[in-house]
């Protein structure tokens, strides 16, 4: 096979290639560091919130600790899954398609996420019996958040990358 012929033209033209990026950096098989840890910020906000209302719920009722992180967890997916559906509902989706939508753009990244956090958590000698006003319970929940931030935004960049994960919810933007 004749390759000479494909090089003779303007289409490899790398400033071309660079004027063709979009907004947010990303190119066809490629993720910027900053896309994915926008994509990993707006997922761990939800899971934030989420993970927060469900300790202090779990927490003031005096649950146990299993009842408490499932809590937790299941409104981490509540939250980070709704920031998602709300998004690409208001871009014009119909409610089933904008709920595969968040699903294929968030579920990997929300389990990473809190298994990271939670293990955290549960790894800090203290941090599960710890009450709403210790330290301990802010710094573990907020120190798990960060870890979690930390390695989840190369999972996202990787599957960003690879039109997965919060790829799927550029289209719609």
């Amino acid at each position: 096979m004749d390759h000479a012929a494909h090089h003779t033209s303007t289409a490899h033209d790398h400033a071309a290639y660079e004027a063709h990026a979009d907004q947010g950096g990303r190119r066809p098989g490629g993720a910027t560091w900053g896309a994915a840890a926008k994509a990993t910020l707006h997922c761990l906000t939800g899971c934030a919130i989420g993970e927060i209302l469900g300790m202090v719920i779990g927490t003031a009722l005096m649950w146990g600790n299993v009842a408490t992180m499932i809590l937790a967890i299941a409104l981490a997916f509540v939250f980070g899954y709704s920031f998602t559906l709300f998004a690409v509902r208001k871009a014009g989706l119909d409610f089933k398609t904008a709920v595969k939508v968040a699903l294929a753009a968030d579920t990997v990244s929300i389990v990473v996420m809190e298994l990271v956090d939670n293990g955290i958590i549960a790894l800090v000698p203290g941090a599960m019996d710890a009450h709403l006003s210790d330290t301990l319970f802010w710094t573990s929940l907020l120190g798990g958040f960060v870890i979690a931030f930390l390695l989840t935004t190369p999972v996202n960049k990787w599957m960003i990358g690879r039109g997965k994960g919060h790829a799927v919810v550029h289209a719609y933007h």
